[in-house]
């Protein structure tokens, strides 16, 4: 292919994902164009109907979607997402979409879905499932916090174990008997390993388990208690500092960074209510269909029905769901972690090379087709 495709990143004010966008296209290495779109206020936290539209964009804050239309866009999120179909019903559908994450809908109107392991998506030719999502802290950040904070780290008694807390997500339970948990853990930091627990809560946890942090913590832990005005938090330091990290079972993205980092690490594990064990039955089911290899008739049956879930009702059911336990044990079989209260080691297993497999899909998308821009994109 002598020519780039036009192509588009379609963002948001969601860094994290914009992120991981930013990653795939590093590696990628065509010319792009950013489109960055803004949210309505009350689509800023509140979901509108997935469907291709712009009803959801502030456009006068927004940068144009207009013609020429792309050849490829790349996105991520349900708001962007709907951003881009619209794009590509404009274009009569001759715009790619490469979507990082699940979609809520409209599967088949994606020329490809990435999506990482604690995600359950029916095996359909459009999707490619990785195994961590495509999130990664920026070193040089993490290297200059760490010197920041060295001297405040250098009185601490070593291993230096950080314990990153997040919050409440379904099917979990994060409450005061969690939080007393968590408490035990710290004093076993403190009792087994002679170190430091070094306790940061984050903008999803509740009060009632920072109440039982600050009251009950050991003495030799230290708690970091988060709060938007904060402009001394400790995250980037320890993700640079620390000899071991904690992270609760909600919180994909703490372990992830931590794995990407190639960190020790060790997952906690929380209880979950009647309701959420119900819904982790449903999780466990998707992960159950979804996940078959296909080397026994029964595997390749269950093949078959994953493919035709997609085209009944129960797809929202099933499909739009994630089994965090699932992932859980998928990284602690890998090698990349433990659980909490097991000795910490170092990550046995090589990062996967997700990123190569995209793109190669990406390529592919173009394989034979024209492409009507040049190098520059422009």
């Amino acid at each position: 292919m002598n020519q780039h495709p036009l192509t588009w990143l379609i963002l948001s004010d969601k860094q994290g994902d914009n992120r991981q966008v930013e990653t795939l296209v590093e590696s990628l290495g065509w010319p792009v164009v950013r489109k960055y779109v803004h949210m309505l206020p009350q689509y800023v936290k509140g979901k509108p109907r997935h469907k291709p539209s712009l009803h959801h964009i502030d456009i006068d804050s927004s940068d144009p979607l207009e013609q020429p239309w792309p050849d490829l866009i790349i996105t991520v999120g349900r708001r962007p997402s709907m951003a881009a179909l619209w794009v590509r019903k404009q274009s009569g559908g001759k715009s790619k979409i490469v979507l990082l994450g699940k979609p809520t809908a409209h599967m088949m109107d994606f020329a490809l879905v990435v999506a990482s392991a604690e995600n359950q998506m029916p095996p359909l030719p459009n999707y490619l499932p990785i195994t961590l999502p495509l999130m990664r802290v920026k070193t040089a950040d993490v290297a200059a916090q760490a010197q920041a904070w060295s001297e405040r780290f250098a009185t601490l008694k070593r291993p230096l174990i950080a314990i990153l807390v997040g919050g409440e997500t379904n099917p979990f339970k994060m409450n005061r008997a969690a939080a007393h948990e968590l408490v035990a853990t710290a004093r076993w930091v403190v009792d087994e390993l002679g170190g430091t627990p070094y306790v940061t809560t984050s903008r999803r946890t509740t009060s009632e388990v920072v109440d039982v942090l600050r009251k009950s913590l050991p003495e030799q832990a230290i708690l970091y208690e988060w709060s938007p005005e904060s402009l001394d938090n400790p995250y980037q330091a320890l993700m640079g500092s620390a000899d071991g990290f904690i992270v609760t079972a909600d919180s994909v993205s703490m372990m992830v960074e931590v794995i990407y980092l190639q960190k020790p690490l060790a997952i906690f594990p929380l209880p979950a209510g009647w309701l959420g064990r119900a819904d982790q039955a449903r999780r466990s089911l998707a992960h159950w269909l979804f996940n078959a290899r296909k080397v026994s008739i029964g595997d390749r049956v269950r093949h078959c029905a994953a493919m035709a879930v997609y085209h009944v009702d129960v797809f929202k059911l099933l499909c739009a769901t994630r089994d965090f336990r699932a992932f859980h044990a998928l990284l602690v079989e890998r090698g990349f972690a433990v659980w909490a209260g097991q000795p910490f080691s170092e990550p046995k297993a090589d990062l996967p090379d997700d990123v190569g497999a995209i793109v190669s899909r990406i390529e592919a998308l173009f394989d034979g087709h024209e492409v009507h821009r040049d190098d520059t994109g422009l």
